[in-house]
């Protein structure tokens, strides 16, 4: 943003970045974490920085709090302007730590990717967002609470007033999001920093948070800075983009000048690896295409175009009927259930060897549940579960181990699932281990030979996992997927934490893997993009139920049910000044939680073409 565009606003930048320098102590020396970065926001105004891991995003906005003081690092040179409500400009980086209190969470608010670190697991909820209130504003303990309650009903939380009572380990992460947002917006800020405030979210309750600031903004003024690898949230919300690479800013400008006419290589080859909705349309299957990626300071392209015609509709591989699965989460004093979550409800689907089902919908919709339960992680409540004709129930307790053979896992924290005491070759090994498929030398061969097939070098089975980034991890965990040779890959939320250019990558080696395996996929996600590349067929579901099913082409080109329409509307779209339908996102989320003997209706499903399924509704979409 440059001086013309502050003088054509009448307003000057509510903050300045001036050659912002920022290393860390390392044991082999000081590491620039970020280099002579430059940067304005101005009131009203949306910059996003966009980057992948490591490209010094997120340690620019913990440095403006100065929150980098307390992880080791240290601003080694330049000025960091802000403008105060008073009117005067203060540097914030030679503050001292009682000063830059009165500024952190009043005038600048702070959105953290991870709100299971940000909130006391000690407090509840409406006791946080009060503390904040009270403590910047001044209000009585009862105005707070009440202010406490209309912020969770603006990030749309269901159940809001029992919501102020509960703790974060009883909220899903998505709603810890919500209330993490709720609490930074309360003292309303002069500028927000969102740190990939809507990674973990859906694109519904995405499109809800997205509003909810721009309200803000409109209201108060507020200024916005957007860090995040989703160029459709990028696109929507953003007035300028700085793009940074190894921590350096590579390309600044309006938002519409980057997308239109990108630069740097860097840039470039972010902007092509963003899935965008719509691009397979009228293409009835699945379709890898070429990827550009950096080499050193060059782009360089790799793969080439292919049709995923991998599967195989003689005989399902997997076959679910009428599956039901319940929570009992109250008691009375005689221990009988008086309240359940109904996670998944009479559920059925098919899934064909080679063939790709991707399961969508909102968080407490029943995806992962139904991923975990054919795994048998969870215990059905009713209905069966077949795996090559055999029912699961009909099994022996060594029939079902070797079934995990054939069913792998791919869960969405890649750290969380391997044991960071072990190297990254043994994590790989243990299932071949396990099952006893090879032994002595044959099975460091395989681990060598797996971690090529993943993108990944022999010698890293020697490293633990925290040497590796977000993106090798879960190669890592893709290549123990692939250790003992399964049939059928559930992949659950596999990809919606990684960097774009990683996420494409990724997406391409589980399309490389099916062509050459003919491997099934359960593909869990609440991405419609990545949905539309990879899957042959779509399940579309709410409140544990199937609302509409059916061929990829089918259920996202004409959508039927007006859940599948609402949940396409939501979906950002990487395109500058193009304008958005809001009006389908909403109405409240309602609740899983029944009383016992609460049944739920159940959807009556009508096929209006070949394989194409829909609920049908009350009322029309």
């Amino acid at each position: 943003m440059g001086q013309a565009d502050d003088q054509a606003s009448g307003s000057a930048p509510l903050l300045s970045l001036r050659s912002l320098s920022i290393e860390f102590q390392t044991e082999s020396g000081p590491l620039r974490a970020v280099q002579d970065l430059s940067l304005e926001v101005s009131p009203g105004k949306t910059l996003a920085i966009v980057g992948e891991s490591g490209s010094g995003k997120s340690v620019t906005s913990l440095a403006i709090l100065r929150l980098t003081d307390h992880t080791g690092g240290k601003i080694a040179g330049g000025r960091m302007l802000f403008r105060r409500e008073n009117g005067s400009t203060v540097d914030l980086s030679t503050l001292d730590e009682a000063s830059i209190q009165q500024i952190r969470g009043n005038e600048i608010a702070m959105i953290f990717q991870e709100p299971m670190t940000s909130l006391n697991p000690v407090f509840t909820i409406g006791d946080q967002i009060a503390e904040a209130i009270i403590l910047h504003r001044g209000i009585s303990r009862k105005e707070a609470r009440a202010e406490a309650l209309a912020l969770l009903e603006k990030v749309r939380l269901p159940d809001a007033d029992q919501m102020l009572d509960r703790y974060p380990h009883q909220l899903s992460g998505g709603m810890r999001q919500r209330a993490m947002i709720a609490m930074a917006l309360s003292c309303r800020p002069k500028l927000l920093i969102a740190d990939e405030p809507t990674t973990a979210l859906d694109v519904t309750i995405q499109a809800q948070i997205l509003n909810t600031i721009r309200e803000l903004q409109a209201e108060f003024g507020t200024a916005v800075i957007f860090i995040t690898h989703d160029m459709g949230v990028v696109a929507e919300m953003a007035d300028d983009v700085v793009v940074m690479w190894r921590g350096r800013k590579v390309e600044q400008g309006p938002v519409s000048e980057i997308f239109a006419t990108p630069k740097h290589p860097y840039t470039k080859a972010l902007l092509s690896a963003v899935p965008r909705l719509g691009s397979l349309t009228g293409q009835p299957l699945p379709k890898r295409t070429p990827l550009i990626v950096m080499d050193g300071e060059a782009q360089r392209t790799i793969g080439s175009e292919q049709i995923l015609d991998t599967a195989d509709y003689k005989a399902p591989i997997l076959s679910v009927r009428d599956l039901t699965t319940r929570f009992t989460i109250k008691k009375n004093l005689l221990g009988q259930a008086t309240h359940n979550v109904h996670a998944v409800e009479k559920v059925s689907f098919d899934l064909y060897p080679g063939e790709t089902l991707a399961l969508v919908g909102e968080s407490g919709s029943g995806k992962s549940t139904i991923g975990r339960t054919i795994q048998q992680l969870v215990q059905s409540t009713s209905g069966s579960i077949s795996f090559e004709g055999r029912d699961l129930a009909s099994m022996s307790k060594g029939e079902l181990r070797s079934l995990r053979q054939q069913i792998q896992y791919i869960f969405q924290d890649p750290f969380a699932s391997l044991d960071p005491r072990r190297t990254v070759g043994f994590s790989i090994a243990e299932p071949i281990h396990t099952h006893k498929l090879l032994e002595g030398k044959a099975v460091e061969k395989r681990v060598h030979e797996l971690l090529e097939q993943v993108g990944l070098k022999p010698e890293h089975a020697r490293r633990y996992p925290h040497e590796f980034s977000g993106g090798q991890r879960q190669r890592i965990c893709i290549a123990r997927a692939l250790s003992c040779d399964p049939k059928l890959i559930i992949a659950d939320e596999s990809v919606s934490a990684l960097d774009v250019s990683i996420q494409a990558q990724i997406i391409d080696l589980l399309m490389e893997l099916q062509q050459r395996r003919k491997l099934a996929y359960l593909f869990i996600t609440h991405d419609m993009a990545v949905v539309e590349k990879i899957s042959h067929r779509v399940a579309v579901l709410y409140m544990g139920q199937i609302v509409e099913i059916g061929p990829r082409p089918a259920v996202l080109e004409t959508p039927r049910h007006s859940y599948t329409q609402k949940l396409l509307s939501a979906v950002p779209v990487p395109e500058p000044g193009r304008h958005v339908d809001r009006r389908l996102i909403t109405g409240e989320i309602p609740s899983p939680v029944r009383k016992a003997g609460d049944e739920p209706t159940l959807n009556q499903m009508i096929e209006i073409a070949g394989g194409h399924w829909v609920a049908a509704e009350s009322r029309t979409p």
